[in-house]
């Protein structure tokens, strides 16, 4: 990852801050997909067990051991017992030994399990099939409940994050504790592109519309992963690393957020 952008997990490690997601990307089609964004210079590759298509990312990233590759346990999975054997079945569809970031998918707080979930995957770091170990769409009391019961923070929390629902406060939870933020659907499925605001910076900069936004998630510290499925896309979007916004057009896309922009599931009643 020589000069590629990343940032400091609270384990030692790094993450790269620009990624390749691969929700809805069929599994027949996710091989040639990830191939073609490490080819165009990706260097994180996200996928999840509910995606359906572990077996064609693991292929898609081949023989690139460096590639930092991560996924996630999903909702029935949740318990100490059933999320070490989940995982386990990610590493075998993946057809790897470890990952570098394993995440709970959802905190599914009804289920009352995610504690016990957690406390399977510091085993899983601790015995080193996974490198590092996250959360995806926890909240805060999520956050801090296991830290209280475990000792051990999350390196990372994947929540939904463009900028019409900018999450700040959770934010700054993520600051206090030290946990990287990591953004899906930064482009607010596609929704953000047709912004007037965002058309007249990619106007400004001369820079595609997604690469505006991408790189409004960069220079605010998230480690972000759009997904894409053709090239063209798959470049666009990684333009975002030959850039820099000025503050004002910062500040003009801080300005997009909305107290209602949520698109995707809430976690206070999801799984």
């Amino acid at each position: 990852m020589t000069d590629y952008p990343t940032l400091n997990l609270n384990d030692g490690r790094q993450i790269p801050r620009l990624g390749f997601g691969t929700w809805q990307i069929p599994e027949d089609e996710a091989a040639k997909a990830v191939s073609t964004a490490i080819d165009v210079g990706y260097w994180l590759i996200d996928t999840a067990a509910i995606y359906e298509n572990e077996r064609g990312v693991g292929e898609g990233v081949g023989e690139w051991s460096d590639i930092f590759l991560q996924t996630k346990v999903w909702n029935e999975s949740q318990g100490y017992e059933r999320a070490k054997r989940a995982a386990e079945k990610c590493l075998e569809r993946l057809g790897r030994d470890h990952v570098d970031m394993l995440l709970i998918h959802w905190p599914c707080p009804e289920k009352d399990l995610f504690v016990d979930t957690w406390r399977a995957f510091i085993e899983l770091r601790e015995e080193g099939l996974a490198k590092s170990i996250g959360v995806s769409n926890f909240r805060e009391q999520d956050l801090r409940r296991l830290v209280d019961e475990t000792g051990v923070v999350p390196a990372l929390n994947q929540v939904e994050l463009h900028p019409s629902f900018q999450q700040r406060s959770l934010r700054k939870v993520h600051e206090e504790l030290g946990i990287v933020t990591q953004s899906w659907s930064p482009l607010g499925q596609g929704k953000g592109l047709e912004d007037e605001t965002i058309a007249a910076i990619a106007e400004e900069t001369g820079q595609p519309a997604s690469a505006v936004i991408i790189r409004w998630h960069i220079q605010h510290g998230f480690s972000t992963i759009p997904k894409a499925s053709s090239r063209d896309h798959i470049e666009a979007n990684f333009k975002a690393l030959s850039f820099t916004l000025s503050d004002e057009q910062m500040a003009r896309i801080d300005a997009l957020d909305s107290e209602d922009g949520r698109m995707g599931p809430d976690p206070s009643d999801f799984g």
